[in-house]
């Protein structure tokens, strides 16, 4: 079954982008740049920004969120 994007929000960090949040079936996928599989669905979106933030590398700074 094809789930449907309702939303897509791109992470850019300094370097560039860092990750993604699609909102689909009223959760929001998380995943990392480059990466092959999402890191998990979360209920809201700040708890995604919170997950795809502390997946990068330590230190870095939060992230600018656009809504494409």
């Amino acid at each position: 079954m094809m789930s449907t994007s309702e939303g897509l929000w791109v992470a850019y960090g300094q370097s560039g982008v860092v990750g993604t949040i699609r909102k689909e079936a009223g959760e929001y996928v998380v995943t990392i740049a480059d990466a092959a599989e999402s890191l998990g669905r979360y209920p809201t979106m700040d708890i995604a920004k919170g997950a795809l933030h502390s997946h990068l590398t330590p230190g870095a700074d939060w992230p600018e969120f656009r809504q494409h």
